[in-house]
């Protein structure tokens, strides 16, 4: 198979991330309930996770790093923590599904979107510097398009919600692994990602990054080894955002896949995969293809079939990528491919601009 749908999921993981999934299946339990060998052995991993990711994602604290079961469950968390009825809440025009639910289901929020041209990021700072004048309760920006691999100003971006004292919630769901990402020098209160993308973890695992003296409300509430005579959940993090048994199978192989990334380096991987998609997005243009994209991330639309159509061609004859709207309505509205939809190439580290000759050949 060629596997062009990272964005999506990374198939292709490092061997030491299926191998410490494997061994904490068969050594560890739970951390925080129970002082055996095997309980210490998955509380000692957590604070490995925890303490790496801190390092590399610049988060003051290791207990500042919460493991979810994915960007989503971070960002309900991270959403229903500053957002209520009545408030107004900035987003760009990018916005997954993700970050469109929660505010919908939260009701009555009046939410501005900040529209721009497709990669133009001085029309895009713009629009959030004029959104701010009105001092709203939250920011919500993704780092990237999923749909386009457009890469928002988000330090500029930052730096205005600093400015005017405004908390700002990162999606870094496209950019973890690739971009920099540091949560202390956004000054943002919460940046949320997957485990199972740019970090090469296993699916069910994400990490949400929470700023400094932040309290974040609660989704679940349940045993967390901590304060059991208290029925309220714990003041404290990790403890009051991790209800219930972990998925520490998950934390063991995502603590590796974090490890690959830092070996490998962010700037490798990032000039790799846009290496491939560029011989993509040259040869598919040349066959009038109507191509948007850029890092690690392409969006075309197919000059005579559907893209789902095309995307069901490719899919038999071995090649994996996505059509449709990616769960981002919202984007393709904004750049211009909502009646469409479209077909989705997305690369990791592990493909070659070889595969991508080989694409363009059968299109």
């Amino acid at each position: 198979m060629i596997y062009f749908d990272s964005a999506a999921t990374t198939l292709q993981k490092p061997a030491s991330v299926s191998a410490a999934a494997a061994k904490a299946i068969q050594t560890m339990t739970t951390p925080g309930r129970g002082d055996h060998p095997a309980a210490r052995a998955a509380a000692e991993l957590m604070l490995k996770l925890r303490t790496e990711a801190a390092d590399y994602f610049g988060v003051s604290s290791p207990e500042n790093v919460i493991l979810t079961y994915n960007a989503t469950h971070g960002l309900n968390i991270a959403i229903k923590s500053l957002v209520s009825p009545g408030d107004t809440v900035v987003i760009s025009g990018y916005e997954h599904n993700a970050v469109t639910r929660p505010l919908e289901a939260i009701g009555d929020v009046s939410v501005k979107v900040v529209n721009g041209r497709l990669f133009d990021r001085e029309q895009m700072a713009e629009g959030f510097r004029r959104a701010l004048e009105d001092r709203p309760s939250a920011v919500i920006s993704t780092h990237v398009s999923n749909v386009y691999g457009y890469e928002l100003p988000i330090d500029r971006i930052a730096a205005l919600c600093r400015e005017k004292g405004v908390p700002l919630i990162v999606d870094a769901s496209q950019s973890a692994g690739i971009l920099p990402v540091n949560l202390e020098k956004w000054g943002a209160a919460y940046v949320a990602m997957p485990g199972h993308k740019g970090l090469y973890g296993p699916q069910g695992t994400g990490l949400l990054l929470c700023g400094e003296g932040r309290l974040p409300g609660t989704l679940l509430e349940g045993g967390t080894g901590s304060l059991s005579r208290q029925q309220e959940m714990p003041d404290f993090l990790p403890d009051r955002l991790e209800a219930g048994t972990h998925n520490i199978h998950g934390a063991a192989g995502l603590l590796e896949g974090l490890r690959f990334v830092r070996g490998v380096g962010s700037d490798r991987v990032r000039r790799q995969e846009a290496a491939v998609m560029e011989v993509l997005k040259k040869g598919l243009a040349k066959k009038g293809w109507r191509v948007l994209g850029e890092g690690s991330v392409l969006s075309a639309v197919p000059p005579r079939e559907a893209p789902e159509t095309m995307a069901d061609r490719l899919a038999e004859k071995g090649v994996a990528v996505r059509a449709g709207l990616h769960c981002a309505p919202l984007a393709h509205m904004t750049g211009g491919t909502a009646d469409t939809g479209t077909v989705r190439f997305s690369a990791s580290v592990f493909n070659t601009p070889a595969e991508a000759e080989k694409v363009l050949a059968m299109v």
